[in-house]
């Protein structure tokens, strides 16, 4: 299990620009991160760093001893898109999202109860709205738990309540010994450290 997220003097470039150099950061167990900076600065690309989708220049990213092949067995990376299948059923996406994550179908279920999504899961997700995607995207985060939630831009669709609402999710995760490092422009509702990007 990840108990802490160690960043060592990281640089990262995309696309031939630098994007920052010498980044440090460190947290642990009960903590969430908001990423902050201008646009095209790397908060996204930090957090596929953090995932081990895109390899850093130089500098170093620790999971408190766990080896980072099997540390990403322990982590959900959530991007700005959904990555949702339009012509499927919400039901589908939610069920091939949680089995490949290694939940099970009760807990997906209680998933889509707890972000109010049963009675939309029939529906094919072209027909859903952008916050009722947005909850069906972030209802993998429940159906099959693991400890280090990497969100970019998680509430950008979500209506007030609903803001609030995955505020009191990310508080629970927090309280159960999880990490949350999240790129944002608007504040998270829960009290975070912020680490702005390209300083």
């Amino acid at each position: 299990m990840i108990t802490q997220v160690s960043i060592q003097s990281l640089a990262l470039s995309r696309g031939g620009r630098q994007l920052f150099s010498r980044l440090i950061l460190k947290f642990d167990r009960g903590e969430a991160v908001a990423l902050t900076g201008r646009n095209g600065a790397g908060k996204t690309s930090l957090l596929r760093a953090v995932a081990g989708l895109i390899a850093p220049d130089s500098g170093d990213i620790g999971f408190g001893g766990l080896d980072p092949a099997e540390a990403r067995e322990h982590m959900h990376l959530l991007g700005h898109l959904d990555g949702l299948k339009s012509g499927r059923t919400a039901r589908d996406e939610l069920s091939f999202w949680t089995r490949f994550a290694g939940g099970t179908e009760d807990a997906a279920a209680a998933a889509a109860e707890r972000l109010e999504l049963a009675r939309l899961l029939d529906l094919e997700v072209r027909r859903l709205s952008a916050g009722q995607k947005r909850r069906l995207a972030l209802a993998r985060l429940l159906a099959a738990p693991r400890p280090l939630w990497l969100l970019d831009e998680p509430l950008s669709p979500l209506d007030a309540e609903w803001r609030a609402r995955f505020g009191e999710i990310m508080g629970e995760h927090l309280a159960g010994g999880g990490l949350i490092l999240a790129a944002v422009h608007d504040p998270l509702p829960i009290p975070a450290r912020g680490v702005e990007i390209g300083r």
